[in-house]
């Protein structure tokens, strides 16, 4: 196995129009894998991102697969995720902001890029956004006047490809229904901008009856039918997200999977829809210090925990800006030689304690995986593996399900809540 570190060179800074010398945005870069001082990495594995879109592909049955990179490839790096994804011929990406556009382009990447968030029509991110050759979702005719503005004045060739978001059902973004035909009717004043692409976004797809799903789909096809009658026809028609993928539901010419790529298969009713897929990161640290505790001594901050035996207290770099939520405190639990070891007292912000009086041998530098698998090669001391167990049997792991469940939130908000201070360390076979 060889591990290569990336560094990925984050935006730098853009100007708006009206501007031209004041910068507008300047973002932080990510830590880098070489300036890594204390043990704690995520490590992503680029062959279990390519197997996840092998399976996409089967599931999107002849759609095309835009991959969606944003929250920062849901914290796996989005430079590094999409070149992977690139060379394994995706068709397309999708993002959330103007700024994760802007990074992929600086990282190389050439594959289209759809940026699905509100930028409100404003001049500088509309004329950035075409500038560097990304193509905008509109969600009302303000953002398609701006665009054909920027044609008008010479800023950009036209017509200008976006695709228009309709509602149907979601209430956030896109032109709802009840608006729709004068937004169709409006968009004649505007042959600067081309509707190549329609979708909408489905609020229910992983919820166990598809009633609502298929309900929103119909309205779709409505608004379809609506834009059609003004001679507007969109090349292409995109809905499903990983849930609907995965269903069969709403595939249509293209599919949006996200976080199925990184391994994480959404539930209906409480089951995975996918056995198949493979987490792609696994966060590590290691001890930096023990302990020994008598009974009734606490630990951490407000004490709430107190030991009720003497008890071998491990320290782990790794707290809750670095993703790992207080919400685990006296509730979650890591991996150490294999076994499970309960996270105790109030998670800090840079460091954790977990109990390890169980780990006979638990010593310091010992690998601790906070998510993810712990080969079991790497277990030192064999007396933990029950008799005859051999080192072919599946890893012990913590997945990013079990994390939620433990947070009393969702393997979403787990992935993209591991932050930028943690380098991300990129793993091929």
């Amino acid at each position: 196995m060889v591990t290569v570190g990336i560094g990925a060179a984050l935006p730098r800074v853009f100007l708006t129009m009206s501007q031209p010398s004041v910068p507008r945005i300047l973002r932080p870069r990510r830590a880098a894998p070489a300036d890594a001082v204390r043990p704690t990495r995520a490590e992503i594995n680029l062959e279990a991102l390519r197997h996840n879109l092998r399976v996409a592909r089967r599931h999107a049955a002849g759609a095309q697969v835009w991959a969606v990179l944003k929250a920062d490839a849901y914290g796996h790096g989005a430079p590094a995720v999409a070149r992977t994804l690139e060379r394994a011929r995706v068709d397309g990406f999708c993002v959330a902001l103007l700024e994760e556009g802007i990074e992929l382009r600086e990282a190389g990447i050439v594959a289209p890029i759809l940026v699905m968030g509100a930028h409100g029509g404003t001049t500088g991110a509309a004329a950035e956004m075409l500038e560097r050759g990304l193509t905008p979702v509109v969600h009302d005719l303000g953002e398609v006047a701006e665009l054909a503005r920027i044609v008008r004045a010479g800023a950009a060739p036209g017509p200008v490809d976006v695709h228009l978001k309709v509602d149907t059902g979601m209430a956030r973004l896109g032109v709802t229904m009840g608006e729709l035909p004068a937004t169709a009717a409006g968009l004649a004043e505007f042959p600067e901008v081309r509707i190549r692409g329609l979708l909408t976004h489905l609020a229910c797809a992983d919820a166990p009856d598809p009633a609502v799903t298929l309900e929103a789909l119909a309205r779709f096809d409505n608004a379809t039918g609506v834009l059609a009658s003004h001679g507007i026809k969109p090349e292409v028609r995109h809905a499903a997200n990983s849930a609907a993928m995965l269903r069969g539901l709403g595939r249509l010419d293209l599919v949006r999977p996200g976080i199925a790529l990184f391994g994480v298969a959404p539930r209906a009713g409480g089951v995975s829809l996918s056995g198949e897929l493979q987490p792609v990161m696994r966060v590590r640290t290691e001890i930096v210090a023990l302990r020994d505790l008598e009974p009734g001594a606490t630990t951490g901050y407000g004490a709430t925990w107190t030991a009720a035996r003497r008890t071998r207290l491990a320290t782990i770099p790794i707290g809750y800006a670095d993703g790992l939520s207080r919400r685990l405190g006296n509730r979650g639990q890591v991996l150490v030689h294999g076994r499970r070891a309960p996270i105790v007292g109030a998670v800090s912000m840079d460091m954790t304690m977990v109990d390890v009086t169980d780990i006979e041998r638990a010593s310091l530098r010992d690998e601790v995986v906070v998510l993810g698998s712990q080969d079991p090669i790497a277990w030192r001391d064999s007396s933990v593996r029950p008799v005859g167990q051999s080192v072919s049997v599946p890893a012990p792991s913590i997945d990013a399900d079990e994390i939620a469940a433990a947070e009393g939130t969702i393997p979403w908000e787990v992935l993209t809540s591991i932050s930028r201070r943690v380098p991300r360390f990129y793993r091929e076979p």
